[in-house]
């Protein structure tokens, strides 16, 4: 969202800053659950794999690239998905209501791929850092598997 007042995409009023930054952040953290939740279930379901790569001196990026490369993917595909049927398939909330207040519909399609394009970013932003940052509490200082943290529903 700073990136869009900085360049100055919107008016710093909250009328139009809190309505994208709401889709952002909301749009962000489902992402991310979805992430986090596919990788530590991928990881405890190929606990062996994962084992096995770690006793075979891969370190733990090594031995769980797979599972957060196919988490990653799986977080993002409802926020690309909905990106590549807005305005065709769907007429999206903000520039719906652009258009219907008055707006040419040329802005009201502009201000929508702004947006689009923020929440893909923020997503994939959110999914990377979240992932960076928990995958080392899924290994012990040894390069073991943290126990705990599968273990804990």
């Amino acid at each position: 969202m700073s990136l869009l007042l900085l360049l100055n995409v919107f008016p710093f009023p909250p009328r139009f800053v809190i309505p994208v930054s709401g889709k952002m952040v909301g749009n962000a953290m489902t992402s991310t659950g979805v992430t986090m939740k596919r990788l530590r279930d991928d990881v405890k379901m190929q606990k062996d794999q994962v084992e096995t790569a770690l006793a075979l001196g891969a370190n733990p990026k090594q031995a769980t690239i797979s599972q957060v490369k196919r988490a990653v993917v799986i977080g993002l595909t409802p926020v690309l998905d909905s990106a590549k049927t807005a305005g065709l398939i769907s007429l999206p909330g903000a520039m719906t209501g652009m258009i219907m207040g008055g707006a040419s519909p040329l802005e009201a399609i502009q201000l929508q791929i702004v947006v689009m394009n923020m929440t893909i970013g923020a997503s994939t932003a959110s999914c990377m850092m979240s992932t960076f940052l928990c995958w080392p509490n899924f290994f012990t200082y040894s390069y073991q598997l943290e126990t705990k943290v599968f273990d804990a529903e």
